[in-house]
This record gives structure tokens, C-alpha cells and sequence, in this order.
């Protein structure tokens, strides 16, 4: 199947060019054109998925290559459905080379063969792995649009309209987006959290072992609760909420990746 991720990768990529030129000339067909082509890498990449799956039986998350795959998928699916609710075209200019850079990166990662394990046929293991890649890849469009809020924040402040004063939607738009991202992929952590627990319970005899993934998810969780809690309780919008984002995503890297290399536990299995 390297053929098939090759082309995911490659129209992945050509997207992302197709957005930045979207963004540099406004041309409205160039947006559907990237679409299209993001579109077109999304299906390939849901292919070699698919294989994957077809061929075990079991959701592909045995290693480093499998689960950085559904990592890009989840980013890809999440993406999809954020434009067509959102309508914010521009997200693309960040979802596509995000979307590219994972698949890269698992390109070059080693794909040894890995022995399918009965314990990952539980149902807990299914619905938190799920939970969990469609929880971080929402958290990752809210980095996303948190930058993009940003960015459009300067330039209005600032007295001359900057690059990105005509080509960035209004902040009101990127304020409600971030939001709904920040909501969806909170409840999709939280429940990944809970059924996380459970699997444990199942796997290892005990809800908690002091692992270190289990350790900073939970730290990464408490990051996005205070932020829920704030926009709920106090109104947090705007700038402190699109900083929190983009501080919630890079603890999420750090637990994705960091964790895993930095420190032995459960989940480094899936890092092998």
C-alpha cells in the first residue's frame, strides 16, 4: 500500500499549496480546487487505513507508523466536517500541511510487522481510541483557528490593515469556531479518558497505574476543563481563549509524542 499513502501524501500536499494560494490571491475557485485535492488525499489515506484494518481485524494503532496514520486521518475527517459547518475555507491553510506533515513523518518512521493482540479486540479499547484521535484532532483545529484569531487581532489593532486584514474572516467567525472545536474535542478527550480507565481495568487489573501518558493526559485534560470552565463561568472569548488552545495542543503533542519517547509505560507499545 506505500503507492496509496504516497498519493495521500502527495495530494495532501498539493492542497496545502492550493491554500496558501488561496490565501495570497483570494481567488474564490482555488479554495474548491484544495478542497477537492485535500479531499482526494483523504480518500486515499482512509484506503491504506481500511487495508490495515481488513487485514487484522483491528483498528491499526500496533506502532508508530499506524497510529500516526489515524492521527492524520482524524485531522483530515475533522477538517471536512469543520469547513462545511463553519464554512471557514482559510482553516485549510493550516489543516492541509498539518494533515501532510503527519503522513510525512510516518512515511519515515519503520513499519516492522507487528503480532495482533486479543486484549485490543475489547470494546473499551475501541471507543477510546476512537474518542481520543477525534478528541485531539478537534483540539488541533482549535490551535488552529486560535492562531488565526490572533493574527487577524493584530492587524485590526494595529492602524494600517495588515496582510491578513482582508484575508482572514472576522474574529467574531473564529471566535465561534475555535469554541465549537474546543467543545467537541473536550468531550471526545473526556470520554476518551473514561473509557481509557476502563480498558486499564480490563487490561492491567487496576483503573490507574501512575503511568506517564496516563499521568500527562490527565494534566492536558485539566488544561482544556479550566478553559471550558472559564468560557462558561467568566466569559473567556477571544485572545485568552485562542492562547489557551494553542497551549492545550502543544501539551497534547507533548503527550502524544514526547511522553512516549521520553518515558517507558503501557502506551509506548504504540510507539514501537
Amino acid at each position: 500500500m506505500d503507492i496509496v499513502i504516497a498519493a495521500a501524501i502527495v495530494f495532501y500536499l498539493l492542497s496545502s499549496a492550493t491554500y496558501l494560494a488561496f490565501l495570497l490571491s483570494q481567488k474564490k475557485n482555488l479554495d474548491r480546487v484544495a478542497l477537492c485535492l485535500f479531499i482526494t488525499g483523504f480518500l486515499c489515506h482512509l484506503t491504506s487505513v481500511g487495508y490495515d484494518f481488513m487485514r487484522t481485524g483491528q483498528i491499526p494503532v500496533h506502532n508508530l507508523y499506524q497510529t500516526l496514520s489515524i492521527s492524520g486521518l482524524a485531522v483530515a475527517v475533522i477538517f471536512i466536517i469543520f469547513h462545511f459547518k463553519y464554512k471557514l475555507k482559510v482553516l485549510g491553510v493550516y489543516a492541509a500541511p498539518l494533515a501532510a506533515l503527519i503522513m510525512l513523518f510516518a512515511y519515515q518512521v519503520p513499519r516492522e510487522p507487528v503480532q495482533a493482540k486479543a486484549i485490543f479486540n475489547s470494546f473499551w479499547f475501541v471507543i477510546h481510541i476512537i474518542s481520543v484521535f477525534i478528541g485531539e484532532a478537534a483540539l488541533a483545529m482549535a490551535c488552529g483557528v486560535g492562531i488565526l484569531y490572533i493574527l487577524q487581532e493584530n492587524s485590526i489593532k494595529s492602524k494600517k490593515r495588515g496582510f491578513f486584514y482582508d484575508r482572514l474572516p472576522s474574529l467574531d467567525l473564529l471566535d465561534t469556531t475555535g469554541y465549537g472545536s474546543i467543545m467537541v474535542g473536550f468531550i471526545m478527550l473526556t470520554l476518551g479518558l473514561v473509557t481509557g480507565f476502563v480498558y486499564a481495568k480490563s487490561a492491567w487489573g487496576r483503573f490507574w497505574s501512575w503511568d506517564p501518558k496516563e499521568i500527562w493526559s490527565v494534566a492536558t485534560w485539566l488544561i482544556y476543563a479550566a478553559l471550558f470552565h472559564q468560557r462558561l463561568t467568566v466569559g473567556w472569548r477571544g485572545r485568552r481563549a485562542a492562547i489557551m488552545a494553542i497551549i492545550g495542543f502543544a501539551a497534547i503533542i507533548f503527550t502524544f509524542i514526547g511522553v512516549n519517547f521520553l518515558m517507558s509505560g503501557h502506551h509506548g507499545q504504540f510507539t514501537k
